[in-house]
């Protein structure tokens, strides 16, 4: 039987939205000439809303807690949103809007690497700023981007051994055609390399494909130990309902991801999902004191059924750090100061205390969780501290250059 909460997902997200928004984008709060304008920029629709609009609650939640403080300086934040439908060119006529019409201090969001990389000259140009909620593949820095998403030595380097040494050498790769699956998975090779491991196959399927028959008859003849799923949006639920339909399970060969969250989980049955095992910085069942904060708070707003995941943790603290950034600047819009102010900042955020790296890039922390009967994510492994973020891994670019140095 399906988890439930994905239709009252929807009703509650629609009742939130309108209730929020002046029908044009923007929030009827915006005729605030007091506030400080931020931009909340995630997919309301398309094949990534199921992951991006809990990412847009998430950050609107912050924002709310942030004004019920008192605000900054007091000043209230006002959110403008926009949904750009998971397509990255709209992503970029988005932020544009934000930047430019809106007058934003700063933008929280974009998820896919493709939409990332689309914004990321309209946010230079205007030397904007841009915080990016989401796991990605490195191999990049921006100034004007702060990226509170792991990088692979975060996700990977723990999580790779540890797959090798637990379940198994044969590895068969697969992922969504897109920047960020192929990136991680030629990282995953190198890795598989170093711990002696071998990948047995590799294939990649269009954003929302759906339909995954010949997959999984390439993966049985292939034979792996392990199926590394980089999928995203809806194919991920799709990938693993179809998987146990054809009589696969975790107990013969289980699916391990850096990009399967509990928002996917909602959408994949108990059976067909126990087993399985997950990377990430944070999952719900974390028992910390801000967690139990954060997910008490999200639930009283957006019901006790919504699952929350790695990503939507990172929104609501990348609004917290903006937060904490524009305490520091004289002016909110001096793009320059506010992009000084994040080096160095901390905050104790439900995954634990986190910090910005002068990298831009944010140490995190590192977890394996394993899918338990009800559904969720139970922490098997978690890393003692946050991990310093290396967008270009030492372990696989020994010799890179630092470009913020």
């Amino acid at each position: 039987m399906f988890k439930k909460g994905i239709a009252a997902f929807l009703i509650l997200l629609l009742v939130f939205v309108t209730a929020c928004s002046n029908g044009d984008g923007e929030t009827n709060a915006d005729t605030d000439e007091d506030g400080i304008k931020v931009g909340v920029l995630f997919s309301l629709s398309g094949a990534t809303a199921i992951t991006e609009a809990p990412q847009a609650n998430a950050a609107l939640l912050a924002i709310e807690e942030i004004n019920n403080n008192g605000g900054i300086n007091g000043k209230k934040l006002i959110p403008v949103q926009e949904d750009y439908n998971s397509d990255p060119t709209e992503a970029a006529t988005k932020a544009s809007k934000l930047i430019l019409d809106d007058e934003v201090v700063a933008i929280v969001g974009t998820h896919t690497s493709a939409s990332r990389q689309a914004a990321l000259p309209v946010v230079e140009e205007n030397n904007s700023v841009l915080l990016y909620p989401v796991l990605f593949e490195g191999e990049e820095y921006s100034r004007n981007i702060i990226y509170t998403g792991t990088t692979p030595n975060q996700q990977l380097e723990s999580f790779i051994p540890w797959v090798t040494e637990n379940l198994g050498k044969k590895v068969y790769l697969l992922g969504s055609d897109y920047i960020y699956p192929v990136q991680t998975n030629n990282i995953v090779k190198k890795l598989l390399e170093l711990e002696g491991g071998e990948v047995v196959g590799e294939q990649y399927v269009p954003l929302g494909h759906s339909e995954f028959s010949s997959v999984i008859n390439d993966i049985r003849q292939s034979k792996p130990d392990v199926i590394f799923s980089a999928l995203a949006g809806d194919s991920i639920s799709s990938f693993y309902n179809q998987y146990a339909d054809y009589g696969l399970d975790a107990e013969t060969m289980p699916i391990v991801s850096p990009t399967t969250m509990e928002t996917d989980l909602a959408a994949i049955s108990n059976d067909a999902a126990k087993g399985h095992y997950g990377s990430q910085p944070y999952f719900e069942t974390i028992d910390t004191p801000e967690n139990q904060e954060f997910v008490k708070a999200y639930h009283e707003k957006f019901g006790e059924d919504e699952p929350i995941s790695a990503v939507i943790e990172a929104a609501y603290t990348s609004v917290h750090l903006l937060a904490k950034a524009l305490e520091k600047v004289e002016d909110p819009y001096d793009a320059d100061a506010l992009l000084e102010a994040f080096i160095g900042l901390e905050f104790n955020a439900p995954q634990g205390t986190v910090t910005i790296d002068e990298n831009n890039h944010t140490y995190l922390f590192s977890r394996i969780g394993q899918v338990n009967e009800n559904g969720e994510y139970e922490v098997i492994f978690e890393s003692n501290e946050a991990i310093k973020p290396e967008p270009w891994s030492k372990l696989l670019f020994p010799d890179h250059e630092e470009p913020w140095k």
